[in-house]
């Protein structure tokens, strides 16, 4: 059976900062939107900041879907699975936050992550609902290693500017045709 919790205990914390992937869900307003949904690589990316609110480092990558439905509306999901050891879901229902590049929280909160030059943003979630359930229908998996691919991508970019430029051109707008690029995306240094 699922159950709630009023908050993120360090029981939570640590079995949601140990899962080398997590799911991330939004969608538009629009009826006629597209839900997204993507895999997160937790590779040192996400941190629970507090009981109430986690954050994790936004890679540059070819949709802008979560930045554009949070601008929007705020709604987000986060989705923790145990491939090993016993069975458990944990979802972080909230409001997500973009914190970009170029604003003056971005420094702080990206202290929080390892080193990343593909960083974009970092999502700050204010959690209102936490819940778990058995997990029983996920399979058993073998974790082997995080992927570096994204890490020789930015090498070919041409440093931080090389970046922007990607994210002017590929993160203009969602699928939806929501805004999404990051303003004041200047091709400053993340982490």
């Amino acid at each position: 059976m699922g159950s709630t919790y009023p908050q993120i205990d360090d029981r939570l914390a640590r079995f949601i900062e140990r899962q080398p992937v997590f799911f991330v869900a939004t969608a538009p307003l629009s009826a006629e939107g597209h839900v997204n949904c993507s895999p997160k690589g937790n590779d040192g990316t996400l941190a629970v900041l507090d009981p109430h609110r986690v954050a994790y480092l936004d890679l540059t990558g070819s949709g802008i879907e979560t930045v554009a439905h949070l601008r929007e509306n705020g709604r987000i999901v986060l989705m923790f699975c145990a491939f090993t050891g016993p069975p458990r879901i944990v979802r972080l229902h909230g409001r997500g936050e973009v914190v970009s590049l170029d604003d003056p929280r971005f420094p702080a909160l990206a202290q929080r992550f390892a080193p990343n030059k593909g960083a974009r943003a970092v999502i700050t979630v204010q959690v209102d609902r936490i819940s778990d359930s058995c997990g029983y229908g996920v399979p058993l998996m073998t974790f082997e290693r995080h992927r570096d691919n994204l890490d020789h991508w930015v090498e070919t970019k041409g440093g931080p500017a090389g970046l922007a430029a990607y994210r002017r051109d590929k993160n203009a707008v969602s699928i939806d045709g929501l805004p999404g690029h990051l303003e004041g995306d200047r091709g400053g240094s993340a982490p």
